[in-house]
């Protein structure tokens, strides 16, 4: 877990009573308290990660910023584990060889690893380190990681970027796992068995996001409790997924907006809005 914290500090102008003709005046002190900020999605400290890599050759700087992270599921590279490990209070730390994702990082960023969330714990020159909860671990494949793995990396949106694919929060719904694998010219046909639960918001034409990579649904098959996708010759040579096997697992999160509309039909706001006309 990174810690990012506001420094205090305080301002004390003189101001003057306008209001009485005295030459009296009133100090005003406006204090600013010290405020820790938690990301719980990681548990692990700056002074484990220490132990994984070696010293940093860059200057380390801090991020204060709390906005939220947001990706679009297009990757923009493949990185590699370079090694993989537990710390002392119960999580587990991941250093990622890299390039692309290091330019302008800094401690507390944001990046998506195989679409998870994760947060940068420390970094060098070539590569960097996230911590992963217990939680984390349950939810998603990246326990199966091992060094050599290759995983997709993004960072965070800015508000100048593209969206070149849809909002993708980096918080993995679940996981599904790969059951069949079948080329068509040279585009690669990929299907995933999915928990019903998470198949519900999973329609055809529909975008989901798979290791973090944005795609769009072909068909959903409810009785075998699948659906697949199609993975066209660039995309196979940037993502990781034609590199896994049948049976192997790959994160998933379903498109958000699913999720909202039925948060709102559940809670009865379409009645609502009919009564009220």
């Amino acid at each position: 877990m990174t810690i990012s914290s506001l420094t205090s500090f305080s301002i004390a102008p003189k101001l003057s009573c306008s209001m009485i003709p005295t030459t009296t005046t009133k100090t005003v002190v406006h204090t600013f308290p010290t405020r820790t900020h938690f990301n719980s999605t990681l548990i692990s400290k700056p002074n484990f990660t220490s132990l994984f890599l070696t010293k940093s050759t860059l200057k380390p700087r801090l991020r204060t910023s709390g906005i939220r992270c947001l990706f679009t599921g297009i990757v923009e590279e493949m990185g590699e584990i370079n090694h993989l490990g537990t710390t002392v209070d119960g999580g587990f730390d991941l250093q990622i060889r890299a390039k692309t994702v290091l330019e302008g990082v800094n401690l507390g960023d944001s990046i998506a690893v195989n679409g998870t969330c994760l947060t940068v714990t420390n970094f060098t020159n070539e590569e960097f380190t996230v911590g992963l909860s217990p939680e984390t671990l349950r939810k998603t494949s990246l326990i199966e990681l091992k060094p050599g793995s290759l995983v997709n990396l993004e960072r965070a949106v800015q508000p100048t970027s593209r969206m070149g694919g849809h909002f993708v929060q980096g918080h993995v719904d679940g996981t599904g796992v790969i059951v069949d694998k079948e080329p068509e010219g040279d585009s690669l046909w990929v299907k995933v068995k999915v928990d019903k639960d998470l198949l519900r918001y999973v329609v055809p034409k529909g975008f989901i996001a798979v290791d973090g990579t944005s795609l769009t649904v072909v068909d959903v098959f409810d009785e075998e409790g699948c659906f697949n996708f199609m993975l066209v010759s660039y995309t196979q040579q940037k993502v990781v997924i034609p590199l896994k096997e049948v049976g192997q697992k790959v994160n998933l999160e379903v498109d958000i907006l699913g999720k909202y509309v039925e948060r709102l039909l559940s809670s009865g706001f379409v009645e609502s809005i009919k009564a009220s006309k």
